[in-house]
């Protein structure tokens, strides 16, 4: 009895640690959960978060939080996730796009492919190439020609120094011989206001945060930076089209990273609830409105091509010869 009793208890005791592994797993989320976006409100991470919200809190049973935190060109952000308990209760939306380009061309406190585990990448929107309405150009073509007419004269209001509009409006004029003096804001949102108030000129920016303002009529577009046209807006050409660029690509990849560490079940659980709020009929169609293609890659997916895409920008920041002010 004495050694069926120890055999027992030792049995128990090896089973206990992996229960209650178990049990922590089962039991995400227990506590609430932050969605960080690392630019002010009205930018495209910010209109995304707060269209998925309401769907994540019902599905996850816990309430979920949107928080902005700017700065350091949306880096502040970023490295509190970095730095936050892998536990997925903390998680930021943002564009990966932006955040797989800063390694090329600024030092970060965190390391952008081994500190982060993915959730997803969510979606992808071109930028849009627009102006203010009140400018003499109405056309790429006219916009090159006036370019070129007055070096320096232009300018251009991106959303952060080393962001993706940042770096798709240098590569464009870089490609096209232009010259104009960049002004860094705090987010697409404050980089449309300076355009629409006419203290800037053009920027290239989210269509999912740009569109509304071309409706109506605060922003002029003149093209879009996908490979073929938007069907939200079949007028405006392709960058590729109205330029001769060939490849002119750029856009925003938008989506959701967790602390490195994070359990795998955690990640799949939060994958699959937001994959299930994106076909929700009225969050599918306020998608399609706004311009923005599902992509929904797998968390291993989503790890895969951000690294991808770090030697990709830090090839073409190098091949360009691209220098950031």
């Amino acid at each position: 009895m004495r050694r069926r009793h120890l055999l027992t208890t030792a049995a128990a005791a090896v089973a206990a640690p992996a229960l209650a592994t178990g049990a922590h797993a089962q039991a995400f989320p227990s506590k609430p959960i932050r969605i960080l976006i690392p630019f002010a409100p009205g930018g495209t991470s910010d209109i995304l978060a707060r269209l998925l919200q309401p769907h994540l809190q019902a599905a996850l049973g816990q309430s979920v939080v949107v928080e902005n935190r700017t700065g350091a060109n949306g880096n502040i952000a970023v490295d509190l996730v970095a730095k936050s308990a892998p536990d997925g209760s903390t998680l930021v939306l943002t564009d990966l796009g932006s955040v797989t380009i800063s390694p090329a061309v600024m030092k970060l406190p965190f390391d952008v492919v081994k500190d982060f585990n993915g959730v997803t990448v969510l979606a992808y929107s071109p930028h849009m190439l627009a102006v203010a309405p009140d400018r003499p150009y109405k056309t790429v073509a006219e916009m090159i020609a006036y370019a070129k007419a007055n070096p320096d004269k232009l300018n251009y209001a991106t959303a952060g120094l080393g962001s993706a509009p940042h770096l798709a409006g240098a590569l464009f004029a870089q490609e096209l011989g232009l010259k104009w003096t960049f002004i860094p804001m705090k987010g697409g949102a404050e980089a449309i206001q300076q355009v629409s108030g006419g203290h800037a000129d053009a920027l290239f920016n989210g269509m999912i945060a740009t569109l509304p303002h071309v409706k109506n009529g605060k922003l002029h577009g003149l093209a879009v930076s996908s490979a073929k046209r938007s069907e939200l807006a079949p007028d405006l050409p392709t960058v590729a089209e109205a330029t001769g660029l060939k490849n002119f690509v750029t856009g925003s990849w938008q989506g959701f990273l967790a602390a490195a560490g994070t359990p795998p079940a955690t990640l799949e659980r939060l994958h699959v609830e937001i994959e299930k709020a994106t076909k929700i009929p009225e969050v599918a169609v306020r998608l399609k409105e706004l311009g923005a293609e599902p992509v929904l890659s797998k968390p291993a997916q989503s790890d895969t091509w951000r690294a991808e895409q770090v030697a990709n920008w830090a090839k073409v920041v190098k091949d360009t010869g691209i220098k950031l002010e």
